[in-house]
């Protein structure tokens, strides 16, 4: 059965760091892209960034560029998100996914962890 937990998430002041994690299993990890995305109260769900299965391609939405590093460890069945420099926009619900590989699908999401920025 395939399965995608989130962990990680927490409240932090602007300007803080998190790094959000993501254990896959039940599928072959390492042939899979991963993407992260988040809900943000009022404005829906947001792609945040996407990573390739090498790890050697990856994405990210011009609101997160810079500040925040997506990697992963396919030894671990593992996807990370790197979140330095947090502002309160960034505030949601943060979900590791699993895309279909046709246009922006995905067939299989993590429970979703809280990403709390506010001072």
């Amino acid at each position: 059965q395939l399965q995608l937990v989130d962990s990680g998430g927490g409240l932090v002041q602007p300007g803080g760091s998190l790094r959000l994690s993501c254990a896959a299993s039940g599928f072959t990890f390492n042939t899979y892209a991963m993407a992260w995305l988040r809900q943000v109260p009022g404005k829906g769900f947001e792609w945040v960034s996407e990573l390739n299965s090498e790890g050697r391609k990856f994405f990210y939405a011009d609101s997160v560029k810079g500040r925040f590093t997506v990697s992963r460890d396919n030894a671990k069945n593992t996807v990370f998100l790197q979140m330095n420099n947090l502002q309160t926009e960034d505030t949601g619900l943060y979900y590791c996914a699993k895309p279909t590989g046709t246009g922006p699908n995905y067939d299989y999401w993590g429970q979703g962890t809280q990403v709390t920025v506010s001072s």
